[in-house]
């Protein structure tokens, strides 16, 4: 049987993709990057706000049109959207024959084939493991390693853990073991991922958790040069201990990824998160004391119930002061099943575009000022591959430039040795753009990565754009 995946959503969203994926090789079956020759398609949906939701349905009807035009005999719809309208999905789109909510996983073979799904406890929320069949999704030069799932924080805005579950940690070793098989395999760059990952260990009773993990990740043996990276981490859980620890460790780059949402007292306590910009900034201070070149990046939400003028310019003021070197903002969008529905004092849709609009526009004159001071440094950076946007150029990453969601680094000139993918490259900064760098390379490669023989490809859908990756490796 051939089946067919399109990935929605976050980096967690597509660690479930690559699970489900090894789950049904691992029952050898085969997986397809061409919808029209897919005997199933799945479609691994978010539902996090209004436009992933609309996302998700889009690609149903998209891909349920296979079932009239291809070899498609049955769509399964997974993921957050299931756990959110399950009832609605069967009810309104009949072109589905099969819902795999976040917590159902393992049911994946018998949706895709018709058997029976092997007995399961329904009220045992899933976490995969290192010896879960896996089929990676990534570029073989990196890969993401989700360390825990589901949350307690009780943020207003937020519905995961509705669907996701409480927070629980996988197995300290399990989380070893896997990395180490990754590395071994020849990957440079490990994403550690998690609903938060700075509570990692704390329901297991491992104290200073992360910080322990992270050490115990940098010390694995590899064959080449690693990095290692947390996405996730929650203000309030940054210790002085995990920053210590990132500044000892070469292998973990020098980057914190910290969602803070907003910097008002009155609305960050509307969104139940506690807190100010004023403990921020001292926080973002000790950071940078702490671990010198740090890159901090952090989103924001713009147009949260009950945000005046006056609490949007304390934003903008705090975004000046902050100085991020990577800044996202959201719309605010107003789920029914999460607490701020109820809230009063709804801020309309334009305000909320044109609030987005000039926050990003101080953020652009931050990050092109930081950019631009980088001019002339050589610094190390992880080769992609040809860039997708001219044929003239390769794409590269800074360290400090995590996979898909931040800038990258374009190489225009290569030197005396051809570049190639996954490998670990100095390069000279040339141009500096608002988001993005240009330079040329001006080294060999550094320890390079063990070559693996060209895989089938897959296509993957994440963040509304289309992707080409190699299945395994």
């Amino acid at each position: 049987m051939k089946v067919g995946f399109v990935s929605l959503g976050c980096p967690k969203n597509l660690v479930d993709t690559e699970v489900m994926m090894g789950q049904l090789t691992a029952q050898g079956h085969e997986l397809t990057p061409h919808p029209g020759e897919a005997d199933v398609i799945v479609v691994n949906t978010c539902s996090f706000i209004d436009l992933a939701k609309q996302e998700s349905v889009d690609t149903i009807l998209e891909m349920a049109e296979y079932k009239r035009t291809g070899r498609a005999k049955k769509l399964i719809v997974a993921g957050c959207l299931v756990e959110r309208y399950r009832a609605d999905i069967r009810k309104n789109i009949p072109d589905v024959d099969e819902v795999v909510g976040t917590n159902e996983l393992e049911r994946i073979v018998a949706a895709c084939t018709g058997e029976e799904p092997a007995a399961s406890n329904p009220f045992e929320a899933y976490l995969y493991h290192d010896l879960t069949p896996r089929v990676l999704a990534t570029p073989r030069h990196y890969a993401y390693i989700k360390i825990a799932e589901g949350c307690d924080h009780p943020c207003s805005f937020c519905v995961i853990p509705q669907f996701r579950g409480a927070f629980r940690s996988r197995r300290f070793e399990s989380v070893i073991s896997e990395a180490t098989r990754l590395f071994s395999q020849g990957v440079r760059e490990i994403n550690l991922i998690g609903q938060d990952t700075t509570c990692y260990g704390e329901d297991i009773g491992i104290k200073d958790g992360l910080s322990l993990l992270l050490s115990r990740l940098a010390q694995i043996p590899a064959a080449h040069e690693k990095w290692v990276r947390f996405l996730y981490c929650y203000p309030n859980k940054v210790t002085q201990k995990l920053l210590d620890t990132i500044a000892e460790h070469r292998a973990l780059v020098k980057y914190i990824d910290m969602p803070l949402q907003h910097a008002s007292g009155a609305v960050l306590k509307r969104m139940r998160r506690g807190s100010n910009g004023d403990f921020f900034l001292k926080l973002i201070e000790r950071i940078r004391r702490t671990i010198p070149g740090v890159a901090i990046r952090t989103s924001m939400i713009a147009g949260f119930p009950g945000e005046t003028d006056r609490d949007f310019e304390e934003l903008c003021e705090f975004t000046k002061a902050a100085q991020f070197d990577r800044l996202g903002v959201f719309s605010y969008s107003d789920e029914e099943t999460s607490g701020s529905y109820a809230l009063d004092g709804k801020v309309d849709k334009r305000t909320i575009y044109n609030r987005k609009r000039r926050l990003m526009a101080i953020q652009r004159g931050i990050s092109l000022k930081s950019n631009r001071a980088l001019i002339g440094r050589e610094l190390p950076v992880l080769v992609e591959g040809p860039s997708q946007e001219t044929d003239l150029l390769w794409q590269a990453r800074l360290s400090t430039q995590a996979p898909e969601i931040d800038g990258v680094t374009y190489i225009n000139d290569f030197g005396e040795s051809p570049p190639k993918q996954g490998e670990i490259r100095m390069l000279r900064v040339s141009e500096a753009h608002d988001y993005d760098l240009v330079g040329e390379l001006t080294s060999a490669p550094v320890a390079a990565a063990p070559q693996v023989p060209a895989q089938p490809l897959f296509r993957i859908l994440a963040a509304g754009r289309a992707q080409t990756a190699p299945l395994s490796r």
